[in-house]
């Protein structure tokens, strides 16, 4: 998705010096795959229920709801339950839900029900809810406190690794040569029901797995300074990081729903197969750049790195709307790569120097996310009534609001 859920406080736990957490911190890695993958497919699931269930690219697009409007309905309930019950319950719960959306999917394709899978992805996309929040924490103790960084985005790799072998594991199953089977939803039943399976033995795993106890400390420092006067949305530096959050989220979701349509509209001939495969580099280039831009801000601001990266993202899309064939697609799959350091960039922007606000300004930030709930929906009406390639012209929006806050919106007053 967007990006692995950003903690705004630090974590102890009770720890053993002496016991190895190898087998613990191999689980919740697997987490970070488990939800990588479901990312990975969802782009792939929008064109092939437009084929086989006979929808509108708008309607397809409402994947898109369900999976991002479970993250912003769920986030408040995941994180109170898990302050009652525990991180371990907490995963072990999100892992459930996710096993029994995955499972949903299996009478929603018996009866050809669009309205059902809407259901199922709305469950599972609330279990992953759970596991993202409890996660990155998790990671961060299951070790040293000297390698926790390093654990962390070893995790994330893999987080990479699934959201690009869903369209791989998409394009090969879903539009498969085999006409009959590409045809009919016989291979999402499959698909699923193996997701499912895998999902219910971690859980299993994690049952019977003893995890150090976790609970959170706030780091909400700063309480005695001028900066924590001021009520919350008086820093505008915040409020136009909400607003830029919502924005990005909506761009990228948005670049992603529409993709394998634009990919097999405008290079001639191409397959939604090959439209797949080529989503699953695109999602490797944004990987990728997370770790080139990571390099660059050693030596360059972060904010004017943002504003670079998303002014080069509106001429991409304008580069996109033109619809120039094997060009245009070629500067889609760039557009991935420019967007990959966007998300935590504004985060960090976002909450900077709020000091006792902090949690809250990240709570809101976070939930900023429901933009990719929305907005991809316009550029389905778009796509519908004009034509995908103008489709773009929405993402394009969504990336000058970004430059702006990278240029001045970030300025704390």
């Amino acid at each position: 998705m967007a990006g692995a859920t950003v903690s705004t406080s630090s974590v102890t736990a009770v720890t053993d010096s002496k016991k190895s957490y190898l087998f613990p911190f191999i689980l919740v890695t697997s987490l970070f795959f488990l939800w990588g993958l479901a990312y990975g497919l969802l782009d792939v699931l929008n064109k092939h229920f437009q084929e086989v269930l006979n929808i509108t690219k708008t309607r397809s697009t409402l994947l898109q709801l369900a999976y991002f409007g479970a993250y912003f309905l769920m986030a408040l309930p995941a994180s109170i339950f898990m302050s009652k019950y525990g991180y371990k319950k907490g995963i072990i719960l999100g892992l459930l839900l996710y096993a029994t959306g995955a499972f949903l999917f299996y009478p929603s394709a018996h009866y050809a029900n669009f309205d059902a899978f809407l259901l199922s992805l709305f469950v599972l996309a609330s279990g992953l809810t759970c596991l993202e929040t409890a996660a990155n924490p998790y990671v961060t103790v299951l070790g040293s406190a000297e390698t926790s960084e390093f654990r962390l985005n070893l995790s994330q790799c893999f987080n990479g690794v699934g959201s690009f072998l869903g369209p791989v594991i998409g394009g090969a199953l879903f539009f498969s040569g085999d006409k009959e089977a590409a045809g009919n939803l016989s291979s999402v039943q499959s698909t699923y029901i193996v997701i499912g399976a895998v999902v219910l033995l971690i859980a299993f795993f994690f049952y019977r797995t003893s995890l150090p106890e976790i609970k959170e400390v706030s780091t909400e420092e700063g309480a005695g300074s001028i900066q924590t006067a001021k009520p919350l949305f008086a820093h505008s530096h915040f409020v136009w990081g909400v607003i830029a959050q919502f924005f990005y989220v909506a761009a990228q979701v948005g670049v992603g729903a529409l993709f394998i349509n634009y990919v097999t509209e405008y290079w001639q001939g191409a397959t939604s197969e090959k439209g797949a495969y080529l989503l699953a580099v695109s999602l490797i280039l944004f990987t990728a750049g997370r770790f080139v831009g990571t390099a660059i801000m050693r030596t360059v601001a972060p904010n004017k790195l943002l504003a670079a990266y998303a002014l080069i993202n509106v001429v991409l899309c304008m580069l996109v709307m033109a619809g120039k064939g094997a060009i245009s697609v070629y500067a889609l799959m760039a557009i991935f790569f420019f967007m990959s350091i966007m998300f935590p960039t504004i985060f960090a922007l976002g909450v900077k120097d709020l000091g006792v606000h902090t949690k809250k300004g990240g709570a809101f930030i976070i939930m900023s996310i429901v933009g990719g709930a929305v907005v991809p929906y316009v550029m389905g009406v778009i796509a519908d009534s004009q034509s995908t390639a103008g489709a773009y012209a929405v993402p394009l929006v969504c990336f000058a609001i970004v430059f702006y806050y990278g240029w001045k919106g970030y300025k704390r007053a």
